[in-house]
């Protein structure tokens, strides 16, 4: 008879132990050790309701409790016994308890499946995560608008294209990157809610034999509903791509931010000057300031969106109910949510601490980004837009030809191409002047930016 000292939780049906190489291969505990605070919470409510159903004495579901806690304080001590034949964290768990408090243990696992505990700590768990990350989101967008709220007046460059293309407030383009933080934070709350529904009392895959009231449990473990379909419960993954999803798209706009931060933070733009403590140096070039924040973010956007990608792959082929393939969730689940928590902190100090140059902003300022203003002088002649765009093109066309600047072109010359112009077309070359006119909803003039803000500020008020 083969020793099974290092037996697993299904030693039962085998008389071999399992081959080292299998082990390797399919033993999670390296990675998911982290759910150990789901576990116990979810194993210690489920102690209960197996109590409240009769399965087990109230006296017994309290045993139980009381080692489950005392593994959590070895987990937060830093001292739990881990042993080798651990497959994951739930068989670490169930052996330390029974270590604890003996034979009773083993009534925890009555009418339960790994497949529904694993999808129910995971859930867990992640509805954790998600509101640290809310969190940060939300301190993100604050800091967003604090700067925005600093720059309401200073002018610089909009880009299309990235060329030139009309004026627009520093505040204008912050507040752009709060709108789109304000919707990541929506789709991870949206998430949230998706992920709290408890799929524990699915059982393997048929569900639960025993008269465990599924909704009070979890409501107990802090879900909103319990899944309706068994079959579904074990298997159901939707809500980690979700998160996936909502991070891929988090972190495509965070690194549209960082691009633009890394430009307009470069000595050829100058208009943003970073912090030297989000910075770092060169080991060669000693007059080198590096982005690495914002590089590390641009760079870590493909790699998250590397993580949904893959995992939607994992998924596509499976049939009904739990495959182990399943467990390839938790990796890059893990790695989105350490890369954000990690990532989050530095992007708040960095644009905290970073300033702006308005001098710079100001000097990047030119005449042809008034062309669209010219044209709106030509329309409010009575002139079609349409028509009205083909004159100033014609009028752009002659100040390159001749090398002057739309404002010191002589008045007969814009008389020449169209015979309506004033006097009066040399005050439309005035920067704040272009900005103040935009000032419908969503635009960047002023007391339009000052609307944004008092919605901002309101948005995180109720945040």
């Amino acid at each position: 008879m083969t020793d099974k000292s290092d037996k697993t939780l299904w030693a039962g049906r085998y008389e071999a132990q399992a081959a080292e190489s299998l082990r390797k291969l399919n033993d999670s505990l390296p990675f998911d050790k982290r759910l150990y605070a789901s576990d116990v919470k979810c194993s210690g409510d489920y102690a209960r309701a197996l109590a409240d159903a009769g399965v087990i004495t109230h006296e017994e579901a309290h045993e139980i409790g009381g080692g489950l806690q005392r593994i959590v304080q070895e987990f937060i001590a830093g001292i739990f016994p881990f042993a080798a034949g651990d497959e994951d964290i739930h068989t670490a768990v169930e052996r330390r308890l029974t270590e604890i408090v003996g034979p009773v243990a083993g009534k925890l696992h009555t009418g339960r499946s790994r497949n529904d505990q694993v999808a129910t700590d995971v859930r867990h768990w992640q509805a954790g995560e998600i509101t640290k990350i809310n969190a940060l989101l939300v301190r993100l967008a604050r800091t967003l608008v604090s700067q925005a709220d600093q720059h309401v007046d200073t002018l610089m460059p909009g880009y299309t294209h990235l060329r030139a293309a009309q004026p627009i407030s520093a505040a204008h383009w912050l507040l752009s990157f709060f709108w789109m933080v304000t919707r990541d934070v929506e789709r991870f709350t949206i998430c949230r809610d998706h992920t709290l529904v408890s799929p524990l009392g699915s059982g393997a895959l048929a569900g639960n034999p025993y008269p465990i009231d599924r909704v009070d449990l979890a409501k107990a473990m802090g879900f909103y509903a319990a899944t309706p379909n068994s079959l579904d419960g074990v298997s159901d993954r939707d809500f980690i791509v979700e998160l996936m999803s909502a991070a891929a798209l988090l972190m495509v706009h965070l690194s549209r931010f960082a691009e633009d931060v890394i430009l307009y933070s470069s000595p050829q733009f100058g208009f943003i000057t970073l912090d030297e403590r989000y910075t770092t140096g060169s080991s060669l070039m000693p007059q080198k300031q590096n982005p690495d924040v914002l590089e590390l973010a641009r760079g870590k956007a493909g790699r998250i969106a590397g993580h949904l990608s893959g995992f939607l792959n994992t998924l596509k082929g499976l049939p009904s109910t739990y495959n182990k393939d399943l467990q390839e969730d938790k990796e890059p689940l893990f790695d989105i949510i350490d890369t954000l928590e990690t990532l989050l902190p530095a992007l708040i100090g960095l644009v905290e601490t970073m300033s702006f140059v308005p001098e710079r902003m100001l000097a990047a300022l030119d005449e042809g980004m008034l062309a669209t203003d010219l044209a709106d002088y030509v329309v409010a002649k009575g002139v079609p837009f349409r028509e009205a765009h083909g004159i100033i093109g014609r009028l752009v066309r002659h100040g390159l030809e001749t090398q002057t600047p739309l404002s010191q072109v002589p008045l007969e010359d814009y008389r020449a191409i169209f015979p309506d112009f004033d006097e009066d077309v040399y005050a439309v070359f005035d920067f704040a002047g272009s900005i103040a006119r935009r000032k419908s909803f969503g635009g960047t003039a002023p007391e339009a930016v000052r609307v944004q803000i008092d919605q901002a500020n309101e948005w995180l008020t109720n945040r």
